[in-house]
């Protein structure tokens, strides 16, 4: 099945053309500046980068010309959209609504706009995006896969907050968990690698980017993860701060004569790595080589981020009572070995031993690739993350009927 997977921003509209019979990328591209002038980036493999600006008023319009561009004789490759069977739309919150990846009708689009208090900026470029596609491709089935979903089996002692029940209830406060496609997608290939029932393993998944989570997946389900409420949560990211002393909003609040949604922009954009750093860089790369020029602020933030991954990972090994395999993905983890390396270090307790010299050549290799020494008691990969391929077999799967 040909599947068109979309990642709606506000003003910015994702693309990737899957065939799902052999999972090849057959175009991808993006969308920008959607209500501004317009751009469309264009990759087909083995072709050269089509790059043009182009006016696109709404995402209708964008959509109608990513079509347009993937039927085109000399850029595209597809004869018609009739060869498009199915969209698969991300949907980073479904709040307590959507659970699971559903089918698009009226009644779904209602509950995904129950989720606009949840995620405002994400959740209103996806409606925009379906809304778009819907218009521009009428008649086409259109899926949505929830980013939440996957984390949707924690318990209520890992999802439940301490505040009052009613208004828990009242505004659908508790532990959502995001990156779940790529947490899921990791924990498959990593059950698969281990060879043994879903049912009997034990997995630590790290998505490490500039927006960071890790989960505990037991028996192919999640019992707990570190993003909560919204991606705000858990450990240090880029410019996000992660867990704090809830104390400290309204002190810096007061001092500082922010309104709350000031203080929530400070959170997100000026925390974190680069918070740390003093503004040198929410980015690993730039800090890695400022730590290696005897910047200090720059390697208190890595150390920072290094010892909050450990944290976790030993928190969930004993959450699960045990652990049998730790996984590395998406950019830092994929990436930056330095990084880890220092996460694994003195994880003795665990019988985890890290191949160093495997594990400082591995980078963008695009392949699964062991990490851990033969006698090390937890294996340890990276794999890279595919959270299109995610979307796209979500997407026919619920096209076909089977699910």
């Amino acid at each position: 099945m040909k599947v068109l997977v979309v990642n709606a921003g506000s003003s910015s509209l994702k693309y990737q053309l899957f065939d799902t019979v052999s999972s090849d990328v057959l175009a991808k591209g993006i969308c920008e500046r959607i209500g501004i002038d317009g751009a469309i980036t264009h990759k087909v493999p083995g072709r050269e980068v089509y790059s043009a600006d182009i006016k696109m008023e709404n995402h209708t319009v964008a959509t109608q010309i990513l079509v347009e561009t993937l039927c085109s004789p000399t850029l595209g490759v597809l004869k018609s959209m009739d060869e498009i069977e199915a969209v698969g739309h991300r949907i980073v919150h479904g709040g307590a609504y959507l659970k699971e990846s559903v089918l698009v009708d009226d009644e779904v689009l209602k509950k995904l706009e129950g989720c606009l208090d949840l995620a405002p900026l994400h959740t209103a470029a996806h409606l925009m995006g379906i809304h778009g596609c819907i218009e521009a491709m009428p008649g086409k089935p259109q899926v949505l896969v929830i980013d939440t979903a996957f984390h949707s089996t924690m318990p209520p002692e890992a999802y439940t907050y301490a505040l009052p029940k009613d208004m828990c209830e009242k505004y659908h406060i508790r532990r959502y968990g995001f990156h779940g496609t790529s947490h899921r997608y990791v924990s498959g290939e990593m059950i698969k690698i281990l060879g043994k029932p879903a049912e009997d393993t034990k997995i630590v998944t790290c998505h490490l980017g500039n927006g960071s989570s890790i989960s505990a997946v037991k028996g192919g389900k999640v019992i707990d993860t570190s993003m909560g409420f919204t991606p705000l949560d858990g450990f240090i990211m880029g410019s996000r701060c992660g867990a704090i002393d809830p104390a400290i909003v309204p002190f810096v609040m007061e001092k500082e004569n922010m309104t709350p949604d000031q203080m929530n922009n400070f959170m997100n954009k000026n925390c974190g790595l680069l918070g740390v750093s003093g503004g040198l860089s929410s980015d690993c790369r730039n800090l890695g080589e400022a730590v290696e020029a005897g910047n200090a602020d720059a390697k208190l933030a890595i150390d920072i981020l290094c010892y909050q991954i450990k944290k976790y990972v030993g928190a969930y090994a004993a959450a699960m009572n045990g652990i049998d395999a730790l996984v590395f993905t998406a950019g830092i983890g994929e990436n930056r070995d330095e990084i880890r390396s220092a996460a694994c270090k003195n994880m003795d307790y665990l019988g985890l031993k890290l191949d160093e010299e495997i594990n400082a050549k591995t980078k963008l290799q695009g392949d699964n690739v062991c990490i851990s020494t033969p006698d090390s008691k937890v294996k340890v990969y990276v794999i890279p993350t595919n959270e299109e391929l995610v979307i796209a077999r979500d997407t026919e799967m619920i096209v076909s009927g089977k699910r």
